[in-house]
């Protein structure tokens, strides 16, 4: 808004000395964090080129363990070669044109901005799809609450806390013989704050082994809880109103599980520059391809949750 005049005040009436002015500084929108490359392995990978490659992955064969008499004639048993595929079958793209004009009388890199900002929205995206596919894959004995029947969880009596949570969680891949290397859990803000929150028992040092207690800082403790590496995201499945409201039908997703239960794949598959044809200018795209497979559903845990009354 311009500044105004005094009453009375005619000199250069029309504001023509008035120029706007633009900052070199561009306002960025904020930015959700991505998990899904921090908790899923890439070793299958490959030599995936485009959108349909498929990697072929060799399941280790079982063995039969029998009892033996002295004596007894020994059959062997026939290895099974048993295959699954990791297939890229998921693809994304971004198109956005700069016009010759605007690069010329532009004050910052338009291009390099919105490039940026498309690089993010296809890592979001594919955050998203990886962690939907992770929530949906849990073997049932992995699967705790549904949709209709959420587990309460909140620091009050009579309700799971966050940390009994954690430790169900443990329990549940214990029984399964999971490795307890690299072993996550996922869950978001609103999880993290009442397992922080003051009187509960992260806060106290026998549960983090801290020198003292984690609330000096209001950060989650950067070690390990109940053998698990612990990450915050705002790209967990939910229904209804989420896990902020009560009652059936609202619900958020916990994730636990090991890394080696999912594997991705993703490759920037084009990234082009080209003249815009119906305009001076240029046509900025890209095309980015992605696959994942969930390989050992008895290594993930699922819950879910909302916080009750």
């Amino acid at each position: 808004m311009a500044i105004p005049s005094a009453a009375g005040y005619t000199n250069l009436p029309n504001g023509g000395f008035s120029p706007t002015i633009f900052s070199k500084q561009v306002l960025l929108q904020l930015r959700k964090k991505s998990v899904a490359e921090g908790v899923t392995t890439t070793q299958y990978a490959g030599e995936i080129t485009d959108y349909g490659s498929s990697v072929q992955i060799l399941k280790e064969p079982d063995i039969t363990i029998r009892d033996y008499a002295k004596g007894q004639q020994v059959t062997a048993q026939d290895l099974q070669d048993d295959t699954v595929t990791l297939t890229v079958d998921s693809a994304k793209m971004f198109a956005f044109t700069i016009d010759d004009i605007e690069a010329k009388q532009s004050l910052v890199g338009w291009s390099e901005l919105a490039s940026n900002k498309a690089a993010y929205r296809l890592k979001d995206s594919f955050d998203q799809a990886i962690l939907a596919k992770m929530a949906a894959g849990a073997v049932s004995s992995g699967t705790l609450g549904t949709n209709a029947s959420p587990i309460v969880v909140n620091n009050s009596g009579g309700a799971f806390s966050p940390l009994d949570i954690i430790g169900r969680a443990s329990r549940l891949l214990d029984e399964q013989s999971v490795p307890e290397d690299e072993r996550f859990f996922i869950a978001p803000p609103h999880f993290w704050e009442m397992m922080t929150a003051a009187g509960s028992p992260i806060t106290q040092v026998y549960v983090t082994g801290d020198d003292e207690s984690p609330l000096r800082n209001g950060q989650i403790t950067d070690k390990e809880i109940r053998g698990f590496k612990l990450y915050k995201s705002l790209n967990l499945p939910k229904a209804g109103s989420g896990s902020d409201a009560a009652g059936s039908g609202n619900c958020g997703t916990l994730i636990a599980g090991h890394m080696s239960s999912t594997t991705t794949v993703q490759q920037l598959a084009k990234l082009e520059v080209l003249r815009n044809p119906n305009s001076f200018g240029q046509i900025v795209r890209g095309l980015h391809v992605y696959g994942s497979l969930v390989l050992r559903p008895e290594a993930l845990v699922t819950v879910k949750w909302n916080k009750g009354a």
